[in-house]
C-alpha cells in the first residue's frame, strides 16, 4: 500500500484532481446564475379574442 501511494501513477492521478480543483475555483462566475425569470404570466384579459375564422386554422 506504502508503494502505491508513493507511486508515481498516484501523484500524477492525485495531481489532476488537485488541478482540477483549482480550476473549478479559479472559473467560478462571480454573480450565481437566475434560474427563475422575472416574467409575470399573461393574464386572460391580454390574450386576444379568436374570430370564428380563425378557429378553422
Amino acid at each position: 500500500m506504502v508503494a502505491f501511494l508513493k507511486s508515481d501513477l498516484f501523484l500524477r492521478f492525485l495531481g489532476g484532481f488537485v488541478i482540477g480543483t483549482a480550476g473549478m475555483i479559479a472559473l467560478q462566475p462571480s454573480d450565481p446564475p437566475a434560474l427563475v425569470s422575472p416574467a409575470m404570466a399573461a393574464s386572460a384579459n391580454a390574450a386576444p379574442d379568436a374570430s370564428p375564422a380563425d378557429a378553422a386554422l
